[in-house]
């Protein structure tokens, strides 16, 4: 039987991943019912978070907040998962997002961990296990049927859809591979906290902040709310604590509640059209989170992957 801490922390795991399955909804409403781009949204999201949580590191710790920039090497290791991999995953998913659906580029960015699975296995030059390859299987099995809603002739979503959602699956394997040492020696806040608030000033060059083309009402102006604060800094604070309660491993599979969730609100919110074959497809993703969280936290190495939130 759990204990109230383990309720705690399962509780506040899944609301954490509910709200990042949520935002995609809402970003997707965004897109395509009130002509946002999704330049404009990632630059706002970046720029809004990263001052947050650089505000509140500062406070907490103001001289650990400045410590990472007296090392070149780790200011140097910063900036490249800044630029690559934080303005990579979040422009690729909400790209994916305006070409296709919340629901697709969830699930599809959630193919990192296979991924990484091959990246290590290379790296490492040991072939998967049983249970990496049944995962890996299952990984494919589940895309199939995803993009193609098992028609072989024929793609479900745009090609510019699966474009975007296969790169923001690369972006997201950068994302968790390159800051490991980073986070290990300043913690996520630190380092999620910086990597937004660079990533957006880099990205504001590309896309100036105030060059808002959407159209604004009561409504635009909640959702963008919803995705800076509670699809963010919300969602993102609630999944570290739950770490404090649980183990990764639980933690992991648990956060496969975000590609369900954006499932389910696209299909009741936005009326999106999924076929029997696409959610049989997302069941096997699921499957594939939690077949490799269970092998990632049995392997006691350096190539284990971390939990880092999105």
């Amino acid at each position: 039987m759990k204990s109230k801490i383990e309720i705690r922390g399962l509780m506040l795991v899944i609301i954490a991943s509910m709200l990042w399955g949520v935002s995609g909804t809402v970003a997707q409403y965004l897109f395509q019912q009130r002509s946002f781009t999704p330049e404009w949204l990632v630059v706002i999201r970046l720029l809004a978070s990263g001052i947050i949580l650089l505000i509140y590191s500062f406070f907490k710790d103001k001289k650990s907040t400045l410590e990472i920039w007296k090392s070149k090497a780790d200011s140097a290791r910063l900036v490249l998962f800044s630029v690559i991999g934080m303005v990579g995953v979040q422009y690729t998913y909400f790209a994916a997002i305006k070409y296709g659906n919340a629901a697709t580029a969830t699930i599809l960015q959630y193919l990192s961990p296979v991924l990484i699975t091959c990246y290590l296995a290379i790296r490492t030059k040991k072939a998967p296990n049983l249970k990496e390859m049944l995962a890996i299987t299952l990984a494919i099995l589940g895309t199939f049927l995803i993009i193609t809603d098992g028609n072989v002739h024929s793609l479900s979503i745009s090609k510019l859809a699966l474009f975007w959602g296969f790169g923001s699956a690369l972006a997201a394997a950068f994302y968790t591979l390159q800051p490991q040492k980073l986070l290990e020696k300043y913690g996520s806040i630190l380092i999620v906290g910086w990597g937004m608030l660079i990533g957006g000033i880099t990205f504001s060059f590309i896309h100036k902040p105030w060059d808002c083309t959407g159209q604004w009402d009561s409504y635009s102006v909640l959702a963008t709310f919803f995705v800076v604060l509670f699809g963010t800094l919300i969602a993102f604070t609630l999944y570290l604590e739950s770490l404090k309660h649980l183990k990764p491993t639980e933690a992991s599979i648990l956060s496969s509640a975000e590609p369900l969730s954006a499932a389910l609100l696209s299909v009741l919110w936005l009326h999106q059209n999924l076929g029997l074959l696409q959610w049989l497809g997302t069941l096997c993703i699921i499957a594939t989170i939690t077949i490799l969280s269970y092998v990632k936290n049995s392997k006691k190495s350096k190539t284990s992957i971390n939990n880092q939130p999105i």
